[in-house]
């Protein structure tokens, strides 16, 4: 089933949630470069690529979005005293994945190191700060502890919907 349906998730909508899943977790090893510099296993393999999937995702969450988008009617709804703060909570997770690439990206050309993806030059070393786009990127650290904490949040609701409260929550994701 490629599509939503009101009780459960279709396999587009998996494969976008889990690929993404991956390579947001794979993007969080990047905060490991506050421990020692980033002189350490997970800095030095997961670093150089930190950029590059990172305009992997902003192209999946455009994507992704559009797919959402075109399933609203379908999609599982959320019922009861939370489903506000539900969807608010997937409101902000959305809103997180857009920015951060968005923020990264300005951030690289605002401090003038250019923008390479997969070893190709999109735009090139300038050297040259350009404040306003600096100013935009400089949100991204910050934005980035907040997308841990909203991650873990998500997590840990997941896990108590399927175990605590013994619903199909999680169930319509897997």
């Amino acid at each position: 089933m490629l599509h939503d349906t009101t009780t459960r998730y279709g396999s587009v909508s998996r494969w976008f949630h889990w690929l993404m899943t991956v390579l947001i977790i794979q993007q969080f090893f990047k905060l490991t470069d506050r421990i020692g510099e980033g002189e350490h296993w997970l800095g030095d393999n997961f670093g150089p690529w930190h950029v590059s999937i990172g305009v992997l995702v902003l192209t999946l969450i455009v994507l992704r979005i559009a797919w959402v988008l075109s399933q609203l009617g379908h999609r599982p709804v959320h019922r009861g005293p939370t489903a506000p703060y539900v969807r608010l909570g997937h409101f902000v997770l959305y809103a997180i994945m857009l920015l951060m690439p968005i923020t990264g990206i300005s951030y690289m050309l605002g401090s003038g190191y250019g923008l390479t993806v997969f070893g190709i030059e999109l735009a090139e070393r300038t050297d040259v700060e350009i404040p306003w786009l600096l100013a935009i990127g400089s949100v991204h650290s910050p934005l980035a502890w907040l997308f841990l904490g909203m991650v873990l949040g998500h997590t840990i609701a997941a896990f108590y919907h399927h175990w605590a409260l013994r619903d199909d929550t999680m169930r319509r994701m897997l």
